[in-house]
């Protein structure tokens, strides 16, 4: 979507909230240029996605790390309390795009702040589940509370920073994703070690709800956020025409079989370690999940990564790191089962920011329901990625789940594969059929 003028947009007849509303909320100085590093308000914007990523991330994968609890709490295997992680991510992966569309109509702010003030708030009942069916139901109104932040989070970002920082900015919310994923398996594992799951999922609701109230009070209003109408009509085209992007699919597609080798890996990578020979602690895989710092780094940095290599550059060398941490993990040895992980972590997160950047800078309108069918894509993958992995591990062992990841980074390297070739097809064109056929894909 274009800039638009300045100024928080007017929305005749919306409710106010109960709650400071951030696209009102602490007015700055105003200049008509994006954000970048070293311009008025870009750090707080930082800051506040920051604390978004961590506490989104921290609540949608909050049961993760206690699968193995949950299992021996309810009484049921790993692929039924797997549901606990992929209710969650397949609710978000649904509700994604309706959420988004709302988030065009009432503004990106209004919409991760009260995505934010229903999740924590479900967060905070989810310790009290009584049984595993409703623990799954409580998890997937979390995940569809949760909907409303990742896209609106990328479009906000993608409307109000310059080009040329996008990648960096969008890294640093991935970055806060990839601290939010650790910290809140790290806290869940040691408080679960003391005090049992319930206590676990009790903490990282109170830290969530920490993080909610740093981001109402850093986030700048949007500057350049124009109100678009709610037609369905008009939505559906925008989707359809997105659909019809043949970069946009492939790097949905890219999206959707990374997250199925993550959620594989970290939904049964608990189970492996507190069976034998290693047969660890809950608090001590909690820490496992230390390794999501990794993340952090290649995440932030994927724009300088793009920079040297391009981007499909980019994506072959993550794709490859994640592969060979795949392979080292099937080592019987604690040392190499972490060093693969590291790999895995490293190249994930490079390859995520990677992807999900370019779907945010080659939409050129309706970026909102761009970015939304991303991270359906990216959270269907997670919920298949957990779900398989879980059944396969169940059924075959740690060997199977390694076979899933990898036949996912095959899918990877094809559809890359394939968009290096329709580049280079495109490069031999003249110069006129060249920009026909750029306009045509």
């Amino acid at each position: 979507m274009p800039p638009a003028h300045t100024g928080a947009p007017v929305i005749p007849g919306a409710s106010t909230p109960s709650f400071p509303d951030p696209e009102t909320h602490a007015p700055e100085t105003r200049t008509p240029e994006g954000r970048e590093p070293g311009r008025p308000g870009y750090r707080r914007m930082s800051l506040a996605l920051f604390a978004a990523g961590l506490a989104t991330f921290a609540l949608l994968y909050s049961t993760q790390a206690l699968l193995p609890a949950i299992s021996d709490g309810f009484g049921v295997t790993a692929g039924q309390a797997s549901w606990s992680v992929s209710a969650a991510t397949g609710a978000l992966a649904l509700f994604v795009l309706p959420l988004s569309a709302l988030s065009e109509r009432f503004g990106r702010t209004r919409m991760m702040t009260w995505s934010m003030a229903v999740a924590v708030g479900v967060g905070l009942l989810v310790p009290f589940a009584p049984s595993l069916e409703w623990l799954v139901a409580l998890r997937a109104v979390q995940g569809a509370a949760i909907a409303g932040i990742p896209a609106s989070a990328m479009a906000y970002l993608a409307e109000e920073v310059k080009p040329k920082a996008l990648v960096g900015a969008i890294g640093l919310f991935v970055a806060g994703n990839s601290i939010g994923g650790m910290s809140g398996r790290l806290v869940t594992g040691w408080a679960a070690q003391l005090g049992g799951w319930r206590v676990g999922l009790l903490a990282v609701g109170l830290m969530s709800l920490a993080c909610a109230a740093a981001f109402l009070v850093l986030l700048p209003r949007a500057r350049f956020f124009r109100p678009a109408s709610l037609n369905p009509r008009a939505v559906g085209r925008t989707v359809a025409g997105h659909l019809r992007d043949p970069l946009l699919l492939r790097l949905y597609g890219i999206g959707a079989l990374f997250m199925t080798v993550f959620g594989a890996v970290y939904t049964v990578i608990g189970y492996r370690l507190v069976d034998e020979p290693f047969s660890l602690g809950q608090g001590v895989v909690g820490s496992v999940f230390l390794i999501y710092l990794v993340g952090t780094v290649s995440s932030a940095a994927a724009g300088r990564l793009v920079a040297r290599t391009g981007r499909r550059g980019a994506l072959y060398l993550a794709v490859t790191t994640t592969a060979l941490g795949l392979l080292l993990s099937l080592a019987d040895s604690l040392p190499a089962i972490l060093l693969g992980l590291v790999l895995i972590t490293a190249g994930f997160f490079a390859g995520h920011a990677v992807a999900s950047s370019a779907v945010s800078r080659t939409a050129k309108m309706g970026r909102a329901q761009a970015s939304a069918l991303y991270q359906s894509a990216y959270y269907l993958g997670s919920s298949a990625g957990g779900t398989l992995g879980a059944l396969a591990y169940h059924s075959a062992g740690w060997a199977a789940t390694v076979g899933i990841a990898l036949l996912a980074v095959l899918g990877v390297v094809s559809i890359t594969l394939y968009g290096s070739r329709a580049a280079r097809a495109q490069r031999r064109l003249p110069a006129g059929a060249g920009r026909a056929a750029a306009a045509a894909r």
